[in-house]
């Protein structure tokens, strides 16, 4: 492993910022910590740096501990959001700058700059000062100078944060093909899961200190372990029901859970696109009105009311709309095919409920 965490926390005073954290990253990976504000991701990333030292735990970095090991010592590259690139400096002296610090020979300096210029898209602006790029090219600058010393790992804190939405989408392009063509192992923080899933191998999921969730963007999305994890990463409708007789019901909705007693409460999760409709209200079981349409590109999503007053949310196509003719105030009806049980946040599920469930036919002769 490049990197590996055992039992690390950390607290500042009496506030415990991360708590007893584990996972490990693999050569070459390209690995996203993820979560919201105060979460613990960023300093679970200045820890790995060196620029925070664990109140407990260790820290490896290809099998040595680095607790005590200072942060120059660790061959680390780190990249703020903020670029910290030296004003009174051109694109060349701050991508030289680690370099000179380090002693590199003149020639040698040279050589690995107009390397890293040529890598990055930077050619012709070496002779720039921070002030005359643009944030997308101050961005490449901070991550070539954090790359110019060849470290074995590079760190990112929020990279992207300070740039537009345009600019913000190139440059996660660029950053997945500059690590496939550098393969170095690779960490970085964002609280922006359509980025977390749009570049990373895997992705860490914190809250609140803890580390909710580590898997591959289609595992955590389709498996979220907890309701946390399953409305942080996309949109999910989550209910609670109660189990009687085999089956736990809210309002008219059913959904079988054979093994557990009655009285049972359940937080039961499923996605906008496990929700399927159709104008024909015989075709499936249950009923609702389509009070409004969102258009998000390419799909559409659908705010469904059922006659209880329950509010759920469906996801298509936009050629599916128009196939099915669908418009708002239509009545439809709709099945819900697939659906999980889920753990309260920081919680876990017994073995039996850990998988996803396919809901029964639900077509005119069950009605």
């Amino acid at each position: 492993m490049s990197i590996e965490l055992k039992n690390v926390s950390k607290k500042f005073g009496e506030v415990a910022a991360v708590n007893s954290v584990n996972f490990s990253v693999k050569e070459g990976e390209l690995m996203a910590l993820l979560g919201p504000s105060g979460g613990g991701k960023t300093t679970v990333l200045r820890m790995i740096a060196g620029l925070e030292v664990p109140t407990e735990g260790d820290i490896f970095i290809r099998g040595k501990r680095v607790n005590d090991i200072s942060v120059r010592k660790r061959n680390i590259g780190f990249v703020f959001q903020n670029y910290a690139l030296f004003k009174n400096m051109n694109v060349f002296k701050n991508i030289a700058f680690g370099l000179k610090i380090k002693k590199w020979k003149r020639a040698d300096i040279e050589a690995r700059v107009t390397e890293l210029l040529k890598l990055l898209g930077l050619d012709g602006l070496e002779r720039r000062y921070p002030h005359q790029l643009s944030g997308g090219q101050r961005q490449r600058v901070a991550i070539a100078r954090a790359l110019a010393s060849k470290p074995g790992v590079l760190l990112l804190d929020e990279p992207f944060g300070a740039v537009d939405a345009k600019i913000r989408q190139e440059l996660r392009e660029w950053l997945v093909h500059l690590h496939k063509d550098l393969n170095v192992t690779t960490l970085f923080v964002t609280h922006d899961q359509e980025e977390a899933m749009e570049v990373s191998d895997r992705i860490v999921i914190f809250s609140k200190g803890n580390l909710e969730q580590i898997g591959a963007p289609r595992e955590v999305y389709e498996q979220p372990v907890n309701e946390f994890v399953a409305r942080f990463i996309g949109v999910m409708n989550v209910l609670e029901v109660e189990v009687r007789k085999g089956v736990g019901r809210v309002n008219e909705l059913e959904f079988p859970a054979p093994t557990q007693p009655d009285g049972t409460r359940l937080r039961i999760g499923f996605r906008p696109y496990a929700v399927q409709v159709s104008p024909d209200l015989a075709l499936y079981r249950y009923r609702a009105v389509l009070r409004r349409t969102y258009f998000l590109g390419i799909m559409l999503r659908l705010e469904l009311e059922l006659p209880s007053g329950l509010t759920l949310r469906s996801r298509i196509t936009k050629e599916e709309y128009a196939l099915l003719g669908l418009r708002d105030g239509m009545n439809l009806s709709l099945q819900i095919r697939t659906y999980r049980v889920l753990a309260r946040e920081g919680g876990s599920l017994p073995p039996e409920l850990q998988t996803a469930y396919e809901h029964p036919p639900t077509i005119a002769e069950h009605i």
